[in-house]
């Protein structure tokens, strides 16, 4: 397979203890358990880089190494047979996965493989959110209970891919390192696993049925007196909460919550210094727009303008 794929530019661990390595992968790659053979002494290899959002691992164990997690939670693990073979186990299946072909672990799936005493393994690991957002941007349809890949995938049948990941690790292992070059790269990947991997992605683009952000900011605006919980506005316009929030990451740069509320205190902000708005009291303007806690209220409302709200009705005379 690809040598490409990290080399000793990248290298943690050589001929060293399992457990060492095990501790390592735990920190960096994803939670894990292992159980060693009874008899010899294994010698684990790795190495390691990390890329923008991704971690990238090469690893072998040396020995008939098993291993298991109860599920990796919200990260995907893209593993490539480099070389050996591996056991996995899943879904009431088992496959022996050989050099050629790609396993890819969803967030909810159990782990549970056991590598030959020759496997040795490419690791990409992608947090959900970089799918999520992949999904966003390219207006393809994320089902509400999460992404989810088929375990196995043959590498011949995936048209340039083990090349683009050659292409990552160039730029991982590269002396200068540039953050919007590792997003482009990052971005590809994601977009890359949605179209060739078979998943339950709908790829048809949204129609009306999942408005624009635009649309959504609409909604926000024309119903701002209202208590719009995210559970709320995920149901209105037919998205999952985690693609909301990949949504508002993207256009607005902070999260559902936080644009409701920094939008609530702009009304506020807009009534108590425009003289032609009828304004009896303070009070009566935070609560028509859902501020309960008054307290909580002048503090956010000083932060965001500068000064509490009773200087900025006093200043309008």
């Amino acid at each position: 397979m690809d040598s490409r794929l990290l080399n000793e530019k990248s290298r943690i661990f050589l001929n060293a203890d399992p457990y060492a390595v095990s501790d390592y992968v735990n920190q960096h790659v994803g939670s894990h358990c292992i159980r060693l053979p009874r008899s010899g002494r294994p010698e684990a290899s790795l190495s390691h880089r990390t890329f923008g959002s991704l971690d990238l691992c090469r690893i072998s164990y040396g020995g008939s190494v098993r291993v298991t997690s109860p599920a990796l939670e919200t990260i995907y693990h893209l593993q490539v047979l480099l070389q050996g073979h591996c056991l996995w186990r899943g879904r009431g299946e088992e496959h022996f996965f050989t050099p050629g072909e790609l396993l890819l672990i969803n967030p909810d799936d159990p782990v549970d493989l056991t590598y030959s005493d020759d496997c040795e393994k490419f690791i990409v690991k992608l947090p959900s959110t970089l799918l999520d957002r992949s999904c966003a941007e390219n207006h393809w349809r994320r089902p509400a209970d999460g992404i989810r890949f088929d375990a196995r995938h043959d590498l011949s049948e995936l048209d340039g891919f083990i090349n683009l990941l050659g292409l990552v690790c160039d730029e991982a292992e590269g002396v200068q390192q540039i953050p919007q070059v590792q997003e482009q790269y990052t971005r590809i990947i994601a977009t890359k696993l949605l179209g060739l991997l078979a998943n339950n992605v709908s790829r048809e683009e949204l129609g009306e049925s999942c408005p624009s952000f635009e649309r959504i900011a609409q909604y926000i605006e024309d119903n701002l007196k209202q208590d719009i919980c995210l559970e709320q506005l995920a149901e209105v316009v037919r998205m999952s909460p985690r693609s909301l929030y990949a949504l508002f990451e993207r256009h607005a740069g902070t999260t559902p919550k936080h644009y409701i509320r920094n939008k609530k205190l702009e009304k506020v902000h807009a009534c108590l210094i425009d003289p032609t708005a009828r304004v009896r009291n303070i009070t009566e303007v935070a609560l028509d727009y859902g501020f309960l806690h008054l307290g909580r209220f002048s503090e956010s409302y000083k932060s965001a303008f500068g000064e509490l709200p009773s200087d900025t009705l006093r200043r309008r005379g």
